[in-house]
C-alpha cells in the first residue's frame, strides 16, 4: 500500500507542476462527476483511484471491480468533492484507469485462448521504467501470474550471462550457496543441446527460448523423461496468434512481454454533472 500511495502522490505533482492555475479561480462549494467508459475491456486501476480520491479528498464510488467486464457506456464511478479537487485530478484519474484497463484488457485475451489448456500464462520484465508494479498489478487483474518482479526474486541465466560463465555446473553449486533456500534458478535455452546442459547442471526452470514448437516438443519429451522436476517455460514470439501452438507442445508456462508493452490504454471519460 505504502508504494500505490508514492506513486499517487508522485502523478498528483508531475501533473500539477507548481499550481494547477484554476485551482485559486475555481468556484466554491461542492460538485459530481462521473467516470464513463468508451470502450469494451476488463477494468484495472481501481485500487490507485481510490488511493488518489483519499489523497485528494474526494468521494469516489466504483460501480465496477477490477476485474470486471466492462463495455461502451458504462458508468464505472461516481465522485463528489471540490471543483478544484475534482478537475485537478482529472487527467490522473482517466490515466490511471485507461492504461492499467488497457493491459488489463490484453491479458484476458491471452488467457482466454488458453482456456482449454494446462499451461500458466506469465507477464515479463518489459515494462515502462517506475511503473513495473502498476503494470504488473494490471496484468494480474487481467488473469496472468507475474514473472520476476525484479532481478532480485529469481536467478535468471540469460544467454549474456551464459556467455561469461565457463563451468555452468560449478556456477550453479557456487550460486545454491549464496542465493535464499527457496529461490529457483532459471536458465535460458535456444538449443536442446543447451537445454541437456543446463538440465545436468542443475536448473530449476528452462526458458525455450525462440525455439520452434518441434524443439520445444523435443524438448518437453528428455525432461519428462529425465528430469520430470524441471519447468519448462516458452518464451520469445509468442503472441494472441502463436500462444496455442506453444501451449500445446507442453510447457508448463508461456511468457509474453506484449500483455504489457502492446497493450492499447481503454477509452475513459469524466463528466461533471
Amino acid at each position: 500500500m505504502i508504494h500505490i500511495k508514492k506513486f499517487v502522490k508522485y502523478a498528483i505533482n508531475e501533473d500539477n507542476g507548481r499550481g494547477d492555475l484554476f485551482y485559486d479561480i475555481a468556484p466554491e462549494g461542492k460538485f459530481t462527476s462521473r467516470i464513463i467508459s468508451k470502450s469494451d475491456g476488463v477494468l484495472a486501476g481501481v485500487k490507485y483511484a481510490e488511493i488518489l480520491a483519499q489523497t485528494e479528498k474526494i468521494k469516489i464510488e466504483f460501480l465496477k471491480k477490477d476485474g470486471e467486464r466492462i463495455y461502451k457506456g458504462d458508468v464505472l464511478a461516481t465522485l463528489e468533492g471540490r471543483a478544484s479537487k475534482l478537475l485537478s485530478s482529472e487527467r490522473t484519474f482517466l490515466n490511471m484507469l485507461q492504461h492499467a484497463s488497457g493491459i488489463a484488457t490484453m491479458a484476458s485475451r491471452f488467457v482466454k485462448k488458453l482456456e482449454n489448456y494446462d499451461v500458466v500464462l506469465l507477464d515479463t520484465r518489459k515494462t515502462r521504467p517506475h511503473l513495473r508494479d502498476f503494470e504488473k498489478y494490471a496484468s494480474r487483474i487481467g488473469g496472468a501470474i507475474n514473472h520476476r518482479l525484479g532481478l532480485d526474486d529469481c536467478l535468471m541465466l540469460k544467454d549474456t550471462h551464459l556467455r561469461t560463465i565457463v563451468d555452468l555446473k560449478e556456477f550453479i553449486k557456487k550460486a545454491r550457496k549464496r542465493i535464499s533456500w527457496v529461490t529457483k534458478i532459471e536458465i535460458e535455452c535456444e538449443t536442446f543441446e543447451q537445454v541437456e546442459k543446463a538440465m545436468e547442471a542443475g536448473a530449476d526452470i528452462i526458458m525455450c527460448d525462440n525455439m520452434d514448437y518441434a524443439g520445444i516438443r523435443e524438448v518437453v519429451a528428455y525432461r519428462n523423461e529425465n528430469y520430470p522436476h524441471i519447468l519448462l517455460e516458452a518464451s520469445g514470439n509468442i503472441n494472441l496468434d502463436t500462444i496455442q501452438e506453444y501451449a500445446s507442445t507442453g510447457v508448463d508456462a508461456v511468457s509474453s512481454g506484449s500483455i504489457i508493452h502492446q497493450a492499447t490504454w481503454l477509452d475513459f471519460s469524466m463528466r461533471v454533472d
